[in-house]
């Protein structure tokens, strides 16, 4: 397709998969390696995440990729 661009998902769920688990967005940095700036930039929205960044927070929570992105329960 010509013209076509990639837009980069959402992570959506990012928030809610913290917090179900009690993390602190600093917390979250700690154990992922993604700064607390970027999470907190991710979860309002502001920013679109790379694909090395949504493998990092998910390893960090335990939970597939998809999952941050709410393709899945």
């Amino acid at each position: 397709m010509q013209g076509a661009t990639l837009t980069m998902p959402k992570l959506i769920r990012l928030r809610e998969v913290r917090e179900s688990q009690f993390l602190t967005q600093g917390e979250l940095a700690e154990r992922s390696g993604v700064s607390r700036q970027t999470i907190n930039r991710l979860e309002g929205g502001e920013i679109e995440p790379r694909f090395k960044t949504i493998r990092q927070l998910a390893q960090a929570l335990g939970v597939e990729p998809r999952r941050l992105i709410g393709e899945e329960q």
